[in-house]
């Protein structure tokens, strides 16, 4: 099973192609090292590192027909309409935060390709949620990436100046973003004869950016309640991994506590009889999260920086709330302000390009790990979707 988070900036573009094709260029990856290892009677599952190896392949394969046979197609096709629409993904970028779950052996493999990040949440043995970064952001202000790219780039002061690349852009990996993965020629030919911009008077051995990610490997332990978020850097700007699987943690309890207010009418379906094992209905006043040091080492995190912009201060749970049916909503309002409507109503309501100086865009996925028995059958959740009930296409209804 695959999910993906892609967050794109200088356009749509890139993050549009990673969400029709990624999937796709991964999966093939995964298939050829699955079948090799059939081939070979000593083997019956590929390796670890095999498996890392292919889904990396997947990811620097799509970026360089993004990125660089675009180039080769515009020069032969010699029409601007055909550079138009090719170099546009390649003009823009994107960050990518792909999963695959093998559900035999319970491995969940996280690829990060930029600075969206994915977080897991598992109960602990006091009762309280435990919140472990599967993901580190990826920026010119990380301090491994600022020193695999001086060590790639030695003699330039400049290959990252205030947490950039080049001063430039944030992100250490990502696809897309040609200008800074062409060489000086390719880019004045493509400014002069089709569209670009201008290289960085900076650039000297490009490229400084790559897609390829690195790679995480996480043993899954649905019996502890394990679920995962994945979520664009919006959403971590915001919220710290300990209010976030604190937050989902809060979700939990009182979807629990619904199903047993219900009269047990709802114990008997997959999706909540798994929840009331774990939860008791009295609610905490806090969230159930054992917290850790903020900026501990290897924690994947920086401090969220629209908590110090909108001076808010931190560990106040107080200023949370659970009212949505769906998870990632019920992250998303807390993210904007919680109960205080007045905020999250300003934040939504701010229009771009101004609304970017207090938020970024945000996609939130939440992935729980039962142990129900599995029919088959992928369900709606009509109460928690956009869509209007009875899934009439009449419109788009607000959750928020």
């Amino acid at each position: 099973m695959f999910w993906g988070v892609f967050d794109g900036h200088a356009g749509w573009t890139t993050s549009a192609k990673l969400r029709q094709t990624l999937v796709s260029y991964v999966a093939r990856e995964l298939n050829a090292t699955y079948q090799s290892a059939l081939q070979d009677p000593k083997l019956t599952f590929p390796s670890s590192d095999a498996v890392d190896a292919a889904i990396k392949k997947g990811f620097v394969k799509l970026d360089n027909e993004i990125t660089h046979e675009s180039v080769q197609k515009v020069l032969k096709a010699q029409s601007k309409v055909v550079a138009a629409e090719i170099l546009a993904p390649a003009l823009s970028g994107s960050c990518a935060l792909l999963s695959f779950y093998d559900s035999r052996s319970k491995e969940l493999r996280v690829a990060c390709t930029g600075d969206s990040r994915a977080v897991l949440g598992r109960r602990g043995s006091s009762g309280k949620w435990t919140a472990t970064a599967l993901s580190t952001d990826q920026t010119g202000g990380t301090a491994s990436e600022d020193a695999r790219l001086r060590a790639e780039h030695p003699g330039e002061p400049y290959v990252t100046m205030n947490g950039r690349i080049l001063g430039g852009l944030e992100p250490s990996r990502a696809f897309g973003d040609a200008v800074y993965k062409w060489g000086k020629e390719t880019q004045e030919k493509m400014k002069n004869q089709y569209f670009g911009r201008s290289p960085s008077k900076y650039l000297k051995t490009p490229p400084y950016v790559t897609a390829e990610p690195v790679v995480t490997t996480t043993k899954v332990q649905p019996e502890k309640g394990d679920f995962v978020v994945m979520a664009t850097d919006g959403l971590w700007e915001m919220l710290t991994n300990e209010e976030v699987v604190g937050l989902v943690g809060s979700w939990l309890e009182n979807q629990a506590s619904k199903s047993t207010h219900d009269g047990g009418k709802a114990s008997s379906s997959s999706a909540t009889g798994w929840l009331q094992s774990w939860f008791s209905s009295q609610k905490a006043a806090s969230l159930p999260i054992e917290h850790q040091k903020l900026g501990s080492k290897d924690d994947g995190q920086r401090a969220p920086i629209r908590q110090q912009q909108w001076g808010v201060p931190a560990g106040q749970d107080e200023r949370f709330v659970v009212e949505d049916p769906n998870a990632a909503t019920h992250l998303v309002r807390n993210a904007l302000g919680g109960k205080d409507r007045d905020m999250l109503s300003a934040l939504l309501t701010l229009p771009t390009p101004y609304s970017r100086r207090y938020r970024d865009d945000l996609t939130v996925q939440v992935i729980f790990f039962g142990e129900g028995e599995s029919n088959g059958k992928v369900e709606l959740n009509k109460e928690a979707s956009a869509t209007v009930a009875n899934g009439a296409a009449e419109g788009i209804k607000a959750k928020l």
